[in-house]
């Protein structure tokens, strides 16, 4: 084998076992958060202000807004972008017109790029391109959010660069990026997501929400968990 397909499997081997941490971890958050009577199914619903603000941003809009998933992400989680990459990707496509998806900030401070990247995503939103900057920082994960060893990355310079060409990309004022990035208004907007999650019992990311209860994953395997997922939504649509 060569040295890239090596390191290739490597980093695979250690983002599949930081991602099945995470989906236990969840499970057991959640159990918590039943016994305490948090914001887990079966219990009460958190709060629609507090999940969805009039200007949080959606990726999908369904005309009647029967079904709004909301989902609480660090773009620097390598959960977060397993999720992106086998299910809510694939939900955009095949719920659009159908469901409400609303995603909100939730940096972790592990995380050292988490903040920088939601800056990103934040600073294209000023120029109407969110959805264009998150799925750029997704798609391009690997490039920004990791080192070559596999670890998290904590290159902000190398990050930014990156962020740069995705601004470029998708047709972004550069000078006005930079300035929204480090703006008090972003600033703001990534503290008030946090907030509010922490409201809702967030403490682990991805957390996502189906009108309004929190979705706990049961399954080891994205397959799994992309089925249980769908089978609440459907559920939710039939209602």
């Amino acid at each position: 084998m060569s040295s890239n397909t090596v390191l290739t499997v490597a980093v695979m081997l250690v983002a599949a076992v930081v991602i099945g941490g995470v989906l236990l971890f969840n499970r057991t958050d959640a159990s918590d958060n039943a016994s305490q009577g948090g914001a887990s199914q079966g219990a009460d619903p958190v709060a629609a202000d507090v999940l969805r603000k009039p200007d949080s941003h959606t990726l999908l809009e369904a005309p009647d807004d029967k079904v709004t998933v909301v989902e609480f992400l660090d773009y620097q989680c390598p959960a977060c972008a397993g999720y992106y990459m086998n299910i809510t990707k694939k939900l955009e496509k095949d719920y659009a017109g159908q469901i409400t998806f609303v995603t909100r900030n939730f940096p972790l401070e592990m995380h050292p790029l988490a903040v920088p990247a939601a800056r990103a995503a934040e600073a294209a939103a000023l120029q109407g391109k969110y959805s264009e900057m998150y799925h750029a920082l997704y798609d391009n994960y690997q490039s920004w959010a990791r080192s070559a060893g596999g670890e998290a990355s904590g290159d902000p310079e190398q990050a930014q660069a990156r962020f740069d060409e995705f601004a470029r990309q998708i047709g972004l004022d550069l000078d006005r990026f930079h300035r929204d990035m480090n703006s008090e208004e972003v600033t703001q907007r990534i503290e008030r997501d946090k907030a509010d999650g922490e409201t809702a019992g967030v403490s682990g990311t991805p957390t996502i929400f189906i009108n309004g209860m929190k979705f706990t994953p049961e399954g080891d395997t994205f397959a799994a968990v992309d089925a249980q997922l769908r089978a609440r939504l459907d559920e939710a649509l039939a209602a």
